[in-house]
């Protein structure tokens, strides 16, 4: 059993659905800022946005030009009938033509809305997924990949829909509204008042939504990441769900999981579209006012027919653009909860990072040493590891034992940087290994762990995983030395086979032999084996074992390990009891001692072979 940090694991990000009323002009600046990435394109997109705006501006005029003319010529008689129906057909013309220019315009600003937003996305994609890479191992031990593919995906995708779905539309209905409010206001401010009347009840009604919206966001992206964990977890472990006939369980989970989505889903519209339906309904309030009050001014000789049908075709111009604020308040919510999410996660620092100035590793000779190193998951917390030392040179053997707890993983994984002591310090050569770039490290040391993880690919791909370019021979020599290649050869393609998912056609054993080739290929300075062989059986382990003593005989190498006869042949073995070296010597030399070593070695050579470092006394 391998060491583990404490409960807790998304106590790294958010939990609890938090609203800053300060943030959204914050976070959409900076999702606006990406598509500045792409000047030329922005400009296209907006130039195309307002070019539609300005020929839908141009209707109104023409239409109340249109309607004033054939009214006038029409009061003169039947002589001038011909003129008012070329003015007719002039100004339907004129409109025909400003229709299809807006249509255009509308249909190009929105392919390139979508196409800018596509680059976004990907830009920011690219990012998540180079700083996930970058995040130190205790910020993956404290959160779930299930949130972390939620917030790369969904939270991701509300961040690009910004662009399109609000960002782009904001610049057309800026100057819809402000040119048709300035139009209206210059020409008749009485009218204007009782025209955009309706403005007043809009704003509060889209101020309360948009708030609520962004607190509903937050929480469906939340809920969602709990739905993406649930169905994570149950693919992974769809093996233990049918063995233990758990079916009815998950599904009664997933089930619940679902319906609270579905239940802040119906929220947010219900939020949405009661907003829309204030909006909407005040729109209409002030037209029919404005109809009213105008037909009484043209009936009194205050002003033409053509003007009121000026007022309100810049009405009914307005009213796509105030349904329309609904959709782009929705979108700005969407975008500042699932950008927050997002940013949340690009703006954390890893814990374990190259120091300033840190250089290259070089180490001619390659000695390991831990100087008191000590240890803990959390300032505070439980120690893991207290005042371990000792030395281990190229061409010799440290092995490691304990009981489960004791810390032998964790020492492993202070080797590569995965984490950082808290105490005491790791030199490779004198060096601080904190001193050094953690590329040129992880290069120098290797680590087999005891949890084989193979990727979906072919078998060749996966034991040179760690030096891509290696050669067929390198990559069959490895194979050799876990005593894996004979398995190889005999699949239906040979290192061309694919392993599947997490090497689900291998036995538990071959995949631990490949791990171990895995690691042998790239042939590291400092070698270290994490429990690796304990899917093995003893006698393919025996010829694992003489296989690396052959690979590793140069190499300062770390064994750790439950079963004895894994690490009997150490030149030095160290026994870790809660995070302390209790005893260390030989084999021979701790048998003789009669103490913790001594007793975990008569269990496990008794004739009941069932036995294991568990039953160990503490």
């Amino acid at each position: 059993m391998s060491d583990s940090p404490p409960e807790g694991r998304s106590a790294a990000l958010s939990d609890v659905p938090t609203v800053d009323v300060t943030a959204m002009p914050s976070v959409l600046a900076r999702i606006g800022g990406l598509a500045m990435r792409y000047p030329w394109r922005v400009a296209l997109t907006i130039g195309a946005s307002l070019g539609s705006a300005a020929a839908s501006l141009t209707l109104p005029r023409l239409f109340g030009r249109a309607v004033d003319q054939a009214q006038a010529l029409l009061a003169q008689g039947a002589a001038h009938a011909g003129e008012a129906r070329t003015a007719l057909v002039v100004s339907a013309a004129l409109v025909v033509a400003a229709t299809v220019a807006r249509g255009l315009l509308t249909m190009w600003s929105g392919y390139l809305g979508e196409h800018l937003s596509q680059r976004v996305a990907n830009d920011l994609r690219l990012a998540f997924f180079q700083h996930l890479q970058k995040l130190s191992f205790g910020f993956h031990d404290r959160v779930h990949s299930g949130d972390l593919i939620t917030r790369g995906m969904l939270d991701l995708e509300g961040a690009r829909a910004f662009i399109n779905g609000a960002l782009v539309p904001g610049f057309t209905l800026v100057l819809l509204v402000g040119f048709a409010a300035a139009m209206m206001v210059t020409t008749e401010p009485v009218l204007a008042l009782v025209g955009l009347g309706f403005v007043p009840v809009a704003a509060v009604a889209l101020a309360r939504m948009g708030f609520l919206l962004r607190v509903t966001w937050l929480k469906v992206q939340e809920l969602m990441g709990q739905l993406t964990l649930t169905m994570e977890e149950n693919l992974q472990g769809i093996r233990v769900v049918r063995a233990f006939a758990g079916r009815a369980f998950e599904l009664a989970k997933f089930d619940r999981a679902a319906q609270a989505v579905i239940a802040f889903q119906d929220r947010r519209i219900t939020l949405r579209f009661t907003g829309v339906a204030w909006m909407n309904a005040s729109f209409h309030v002030s037209l029919g006012l404005l109809l009213w009050l105008g037909g009484r001014k043209v009936l009194a000789g205050e002003m033409t027919v053509g003007r009121l049908t000026e007022f309100l075709t810049y009405m009914t111009l307005l009213q796509a653009p105030i349904r329309q604020v609904a959709m782009i308040v929705n979108s700005m919510a969407r975008a500042t909860s699932s950008g927050s999410r997002l940013f949340e996660v690009l703006d954390l620092e890893p814990e374990v990072r190259d120091a300033p100035g840190a250089r290259p590793l070089e180490a001619p000779e390659g000695v390991l040493r831990f100087e008191g190193v000590g240890f803990r998951f959390q300032p505070g917390g439980k120690p893991i590891l207290q005042d371990v030392s000792f030395e281990v040179r190229p061409g010799r053997t440290v092995g490691i034992v304990g009981p489960p707890g004791s810390g032998k993983s964790t020492l492993a994984n202070l080797i590569p940087r995965f984490y950082d002591p808290t105490e005491g310090r790791i030199t490779i050569d004198g060096t601080d290994i904190r001193d050094v770039t953690l590329a040129s490290l992880r290069r120098y040391v290797g680590l087999v762990q005891q949890e084989a993880f193979l990727f979906d690919a072919s078998v060749g791909h996966n034991v040179a995983y760690a030096d891509p370019w290696a050669e067929d021979a390198r990559i069959e020599a490895a194979a050799r030395t876990a005593q894996i290649h004979e398995h190889i050869a005999a699949l239906p393609q040979g290192y061309d086979t694919r392993v599947g998912e997490r090497g689900v056609a291998l036995s538990g054993g071959q995949r631990q032999r490949m791990s171990i080739a895995r690691g042998v290929v790239p042939g590291p300075g400092v070698m270290i084996f994490d429990d690796s062989t304990a899917a093995i059986d003893a006698v393919t382990e025996r010829k694992v074992r003489e296989g690396l003593a052959r690979a590793t005989e140069t190499k300062a190498t770390v064994i750790i390990a439950h079963r004895l006869s894994s690490l009997m042949h150490a030149d030095e073995i160290l026994v870790l009891d809660e995070g302390r070296i209790v005893e260390r010597g030989g084999h021979e030399e701790l048998v003789a001692r009669g103490g913790t070593y001594a007793e975990l070695y008569a269990l496990q050579t008794r004739a009941d072979t069932g036995a294991t470092l568990e039953e160990a006394p503490a």
